[in-house]
């Protein structure tokens, strides 16, 4: 899905900028291909998400999620809103994914500063690249954002309501995926069915049929005088079936195949 593009900001020789990485490393490197007017910060990945202690999505309302800034990350954010407070434009890089959309959006809920903030991607570390980006803005998308924050929600949602059951059955500290454990599910349910299915035996009777010589062609019996034609192997008084060697004795007897 394309991203929007935004609308370009003022590039004054004089004005401060602010780039958001994901990445220390990232940051030093591209921090040697811009200007002296460019800050370049590092998120190091997610600085917000659900709480570890209790569920953080409200199931009735609209699975609403309750984040909370990640353990270790208060200084981070706390150096990336005084950074932000500086900076006349702050472009948002992280990694061009889900994830990285949603870390971006987390950022920018942080510094609160949606007037001067851009979302810029690029796939490669190069300065060809990142000037690139710089110069063709973008605004976060939230359809990315959404998507990210589905697969949070149910990650959530199947950890914290099977794991449990996962640490009594089996051993503590295994986690409930939520694809292992739908694919379980259906493995489970499919191998009932395996069990609980009842074999019988069945017969069809096919013939090859002519007239006069010409070109045979093949039937297959349906009905018998009218009353449908069960294909068992058994002998069932309340309507015509094949016997193991044939037709009802009471009608003659005729091959069959299997």
């Amino acid at each position: 899905m394309a991203q929007k593009a935004a609308a370009k900001p003022s590039t004054k020789k004089s004005g401060k900028y602010l780039v958001i990485v994901e990445s220390p490393a990232k940051a030093g490197t591209i921090r040697k291909y811009l200007g002296p007017n460019f800050d370049v910060k590092a998120s190091v990945g997610h600085v917000r998400d659900l709480p570890k202690s209790k569920l953080g999505v409200d199931v009735e309302h609209d699975f609403k999620m309750h984040f909370v800034t990640i353990k270790g990350k208060t200084q981070v954010v706390k150096d990336l809103k005084a950074a932000g407070k500086k900076a006349d434009v702050i472009y948002l890089a992280p990694d061009p994914d889900r994830e990285g959309e949603a870390i971006g959006r987390h950022i920018a809920d942080l510094l609160d500063s949606p007037e001067k903030t851009y979302r810029i991607m690029f796939n490669e570390i190069t300065k060809k690249a990142v000037l690139a980006a710089i110069e063709h803005p973008m605004k976060i998308n939230d359809n990315l954002v959404q998507a990210q924050q589905a697969r949070r929600v149910l990650d959530r949602l199947v950890g914290y309501k099977l794991s449990p059951l996962l640490w009594k059955k089996v051993r503590s500290g295994l986690s409930a995926g939520r694809v292992q454990s739908v694919a379980m599910r259906i493995l489970v349910e499919r191998e009932k069915e395996i069990e609980a299915f009842v074999a019988k035996e069945y017969w069809s009777f096919t013939c090859l049929l002519s007239k006069g010589g010409e070109k045979p062609f093949e039937a297959r019996l349906h009905q018998i005088d009218g009353a449908k034609f069960e294909r068992r192997g058994r002998r069932d008084d309340r309507s015509h079936h094949i016997h193991e060697d044939g037709l009802d004795p009471r009608r003659g007897r005729g091959d069959s195949r299997g």
